[in-house]
């Protein structure tokens, strides 16, 4: 298992610094996530500052960007970064895209990324090969491709390309086309091992593959102090008032906590839903421990489940390099 980092939404020019200090510390991969600034800004930063760490995005929303517009990106970061480059999409929820990025929500969110990812693949295949651009979908018609707009081949093609989600749709049709998955904070190891493997594996079955073709990448929730612990039970009350993560909490009985967690955001009270998350749910989809018992906790979790494990704890540098050093001795010595 490797372990990465993720970075907090930043800006530009603080980017350089942690990338260069994530590499040297022995991170093994660096995630940037879409909420604050374009996911894709720091990829040409940490390329340049680095040699020999992954970085990807995790995620960038597929559904507010074009085929065309995610292809030209990732290519060019895969070329500057001599192969480094990791794609992550995620489809977002219904509202955020209609209401955040003004684009319309499709009738089958599963079957337009399917399509999506197949149509960003169409683009590589013709600038790579210099076949004809041909792809004819439900959802994208794609036929135009003269020589002034295409940027040509490139030395690494082969772009991982990561999905993420919570439910099994997703996790099945990251078996069936992606290289990756990438799971999302609120889950449980009942719910990874009895829902999301399962459903990798099924879709994988689908394109004659394993489950050992596709990545698993778990971002973890842990906590080590008082303070920690109050942040991580808001954001798993955050996490589980969105109506389509309910599933995660339904296997574990939570059917009715996830509804007043849902009432209580769409009210805007906000302040009220960490009280609904006791003890037993917190320590079900966290890590509690003691800073030098994290290594071992987080290993006895996930040494069976994922194969890439990053912390839900930005990444930075001062006062916790002792911490972070000795988590990377646990997983990349």
């Amino acid at each position: 298992m490797q372990f990465d980092a993720i970075l907090a939404p930043i800006p530009l020019n603080d980017i350089p610094r942690l990338a260069r200090a994530a590499e040297a510390i022995g991170f093994k991969g660096l995630w940037v996530s879409e909420t604050q600034h374009d996911p894709f800004l720091p990829g040409g930063l940490i390329a340049e500052h680095t040699q020999r760490m992954k970085f990807g995005t995790s995620v960038a929303i597929a559904f507010a960007r074009s085929p065309a517009t995610l292809a030209y990106t990732a290519w060019d970061l895969a070329q500057f970064s001599g192969g480094r480059f990791i794609l992550g999409l995620g489809t977002q929820v219904k509202a955020h895209i209609q209401r955040r990025f003004g684009m319309q929500w499709p009738e089958s969110p599963k079957n337009k990324l399917r399509e999506q990812i197949a149509a960003i693949r169409a683009f590589w295949e013709t600038w790579q090969t210099g076949s004809p651009l041909k792809f004819r979908g439900e959802y994208y018609r794609l036929s135009l491709m003269s020589p002034f707009f295409n940027p040509g081949p490139i030395d690494h093609p082969e772009i991982p390309i990561y999905i993420a989600g919570v439910n099994k749709g997703m996790a099945s049709l990251a078996g069936e086309v992606a290289d990756g998955f990438q799971v999302h904070p609120l889950h449980t190891p009942r719910y990874l091992e009895e829902v999301i493997l399962p459903a990798l594996a099924g879709g994988a079955r689908k394109s004659g593959r394993t489950l050992e073709n596709v990545t698993i990448s778990v971002q973890a929730f842990v906590a080590t102090t008082p303070e920690e612990i109050a942040m991580t039970r808001a954001q798993v009350a955050f996490y589980a008032s969105t109506p389509s993560y309910q599933p995660v909490m339904a296997l574990h009985g939570w059917e009715n906590q996830a509804q007043q967690l849902s009432s209580l955001a769409s009210r805007g009270q906000w302040q009220d839903m960490p009280a609904l998350i006791d003890d037993t749910m917190l320590e079900t989809f966290a890590v509690i421990a003691s800073h030098s018992e994290l290594a071992v906790a987080l290993h006895e979790r996930y040494d069976n489940l994922a194969d890439r494990l990053n912390l839900y704890l930005p990444f930075s540098t001062g006062e916790r390099d002792a911490f972070w050093r000795l988590l990377i001795e646990s997983f990349n010595p």
